[in-house]
């Protein structure tokens, strides 16, 4: 299928609203999934570190399936994909009222809702890089809101509703919201070529006529030769009896030799196929061995190793106060009064001032963005250890915010990768650290909740999520300072304008 070239406009727009509202729809609720976690707590009796397990699997099941998705969307398309993961996403959630206990949810929210939303971000962010090229990073960055939005609002509004129709209402009512992503996908026009040809046969039309199974078409003849025959020698039967059986015997020696024909180029054919086929499996080996050996290539840059190590660190540590903070307050016994706002809202609020200014900043060309990213994450990793020491409303809601503003160097991750790995790696380098993102997204929350129900607080907790995020950012500078990369021979090889992190082991 042939695309047009990127409008950057037009209807790319319309995409770009639908995308905003479909990352707020469906990462609304899993995001703020704090405030569900409380009443979980209550309802089932679990405990903290088991009951965690439902919002890590809901965050993380999306970036550890994010190859599988990208799959369904170039198989299929992002409009399809939407509009099935729009069911999933609300199908999972009013499943999720009738859970009778925490492993039920591990299934309907964790993983429905959580395999719906990776669905959904695949193909919002594939749309719309088919509708921008030069604007590409504007869009983008406008549809990543989508689910910080969702995350202030859902958290204020998820608490009305559990005070208003109880937990299971709650889930309905979200679930019913979103269905409006069916709505969303529906508008996700592809961009294709007018002069296109249907997709049905162009297909058609390219397949060799050698890879076609050739069985019922032998049978079609042997059945049309038979019927042929039988009516020919009826009517010769009827006309001139005494020819009628030699006219036979001549006819069944014909069809003989028409069999053995067919049988014979049958067998070619198949034999054809068969080469194809070991072509193919050959081809698909030699691909999967080549995608191994780019991978140990990426693993032997010293950078990316470090990388790789401080995001999975970082998200051990630095998710599970989005998931927590609201039980961190009530184990610190703050009044409801003293209630302004959740504390998730203020993250997800947060959260989008981070992305919108940590992405500003990383556009100027005297800012290190690797040297930026490791930044955030010192800073993140102080925050987290002066959370035990918060035992009031502000001062959460103080490093709440400045958490979520730090969470939002996700906005700054992708140029981290490109400087490090270079742009013609970047698909592969990305989806591995995505992969291990997703992996420390499953992982940080249960640890935390198991550290309280070993210790019943939170102090060790958050020591030592604290402690993950720093031993992550140091990694990560040692490996990019200057007088390291100045001890390897290649780092002489680098330009003169290159950053000093990207690694001579790319060449």
């Amino acid at each position: 299928m042939a695309f047009r070239k990127p409008p950057d406009g037009g209807w790319g727009w319309v995409i770009v609203v639908v995308s905003f509202f479909t990352q707020f729809l469906c990462y609304g609720s899993p995001l703020a999934v704090g405030v569900l976690y409380l009443e979980w707590l209550d309802a089932f009796g679990e405990g903290k570190g088991k009951t965690a397990w439902v919002g890590s699997l809901a965050n993380g099941i999306g970036l550890l399936a994010s190859p599988v998705c990208s799959i369904c969307v170039s198989s299929f398309g992002a409009r399809p994909v939407a509009i099935f993961s729009g069911f999933m996403v609300a199908g999972g959630l009013m499943m999720s009222s009738f859970a009778p206990n925490i492993y039920f949810l591990y299934v309907s929210y964790g993983i429905v809702v959580g395999l719906g939303c990776g669905l959904l971000y695949t193909a919002t962010v594939t749309i719309t890089c088919q509708y921008f090229d030069k604007r590409r990073g504007l869009a983008l960055g406008l549809i990543s809101t989508g689910s910080s939005v969702g995350l202030f609002i859902y958290a204020a509004l998820q608490r009305e509703l559990i005070e208003l129709y109880g937990l299971d209402g709650c889930l309905l009512i979200v679930g019913a919201l979103s269905l409006n992503i069916l709505a969303c996908g529906s508008l996700m026009r592809p961009l294709e070529s007018s002069s296109s040809p249907p997709p049905e046969k162009m297909f058609v039309d390219k397949v060799p006529d050698q890879y076609f199974v050739y069985h019922e078409k032998e049978k079609t003849v042997e059945e049309n030769i038979s019927i042929l025959e039988k009516g020919y020698i009826d009517e010769k039967c009827v006309n001139n009896v005494p020819d009628c059986k030699q006219d036979s015997i001549l006819n069944k020696s014909a069809l003989s030799s028409i069999n053995v024909n067919e049988k014979d180029t049958y067998k070619k054919k198949v034999v054809e196929q068969t080469n194809f086929c070991k072509q193919l499996a050959k081809r698909k080996w030699q691909l999967y061995l080549t995608y191994w050996k780019e991978t140990m290539v990426l693993f032997k840059n010293k950078v990316f190793s470090a990388l790789f190590v401080a995001i999975l660190l970082f998200d051990i540590g630095g998710f599970p106060p989005s998931l927590l903070m609201e039980d961190v307050a009530r184990s610190a016994n703050i009044s409801e009064d003293d209630y302004y706002m959740p504390l998730i809202s203020i993250i997800g609020i947060m959260t989008t001032v981070g992305k919108l200014v940590l992405g500003i900043l990383a556009d100027f060309k005297w800012v290190n963005t690797l040297y930026l990213y490791v930044t955030t994450l010192l800073m993140t990793g102080v925050a987290l250890f002066a959370i035990p020491f918060a035992k009031s409303y502000l001062t959460l809601a103080m490093l709440s915010g400045i958490l979520g503003f730090l969470t939002g160097n996700w906005s700054i991750f992708p140029y981290v990768t490109t400087k490090t790995v270079g742009i013609e790696k970047l698909t592969h380098a990305y989806g591995i650290l995505m992969f291990f993102a997703g992996l420390g997204n499953s992982l940080g929350p249960p640890i935390v909740g198991w550290f309280y129900d070993w210790t019943q607080e939170y102090n060790t907790a958050f020591y030592f999520s604290g402690f993950c995020v720093l031993l992550g950012g140091f990694l990560l500078l040692l490996a990019a300072l200057p007088c390291w990369n100045a001890c390897t021979n290649q780092s002489s090889k680098l330009p003169p304008n290159t950053y000093s992190y990207k690694v001579a082991s790319n060449a």
